[in-house]
């Protein structure tokens, strides 16, 4: 009988020791096009086109979070999707901290975006890669790149790599 105990006790606490997590989807993406001009620069015309089209693609996502470095352009990319969706707002991340932004993914229940930078948004999304792989930096030209994680219940996760016109 006592063997049967221990036998609970450590399946027990195996059981609650692995990775859980909310399943989700989450969308990773670079700010649009900036203008060329100044340290925080806004969207340009094709940036906030980009933008508008990010809001029409996630509409029917059921996005309940939105995460956003605090950069005029980051914001300004995803402020269409905030708009057209009653009770949404850009909640700020530090670009480097990722390690928290990944944490709060994997715990937050519901989909969400993140709009990060060419030389960020590709780090978050390796931290989801199992096997295979990892994602490059992407070039400075490179603004059509949609990283779309899928979060499972038992901790498994897949990234793929997708641009506007899958959508």
């Amino acid at each position: 009988m006592k063997n049967l105990f221990l036998v609970f006790v450590a399946l027990t606490f195996f059981f609650s020791c692995s990775p859980k997590q909310e399943p989700k989807t989450v969308y990773l993406v670079r700010h649009a096009e900036k203008q060329l001009l100044g340290d925080d620069p806004e969207l340009s015309v094709a940036g906030s086109a980009r933008a508008r089209k990010l809001a029409q693609i996630l509409a029917d996502q059921q996005i309940e979070h939105v995460f956003s470095t605090d950069f005029v352009r980051t914001k300004a990319t995803a402020q269409p999707l905030v708009d057209a969706q009653s009770g949404l707002s850009i909640e700020l991340y530090d670009v480097k901290k990722q390690d928290d932004l990944v944490k709060e993914l994997r715990q937050r229940k519901g989909n969400a975006l993140v709009v990060g930078h060419s030389n960020t948004i590709h780090h978050v999304a390796n931290y989801f890669v199992e096997s295979g792989d990892k994602f490059p930096e992407l070039e400075d030209i490179e603004y059509n790149y949609i990283f779309v994680l899928t979060l499972e219940k038992d901790g498994s996760s897949r990234v793929e790599r997708k641009v506007f016109r899958d959508f």
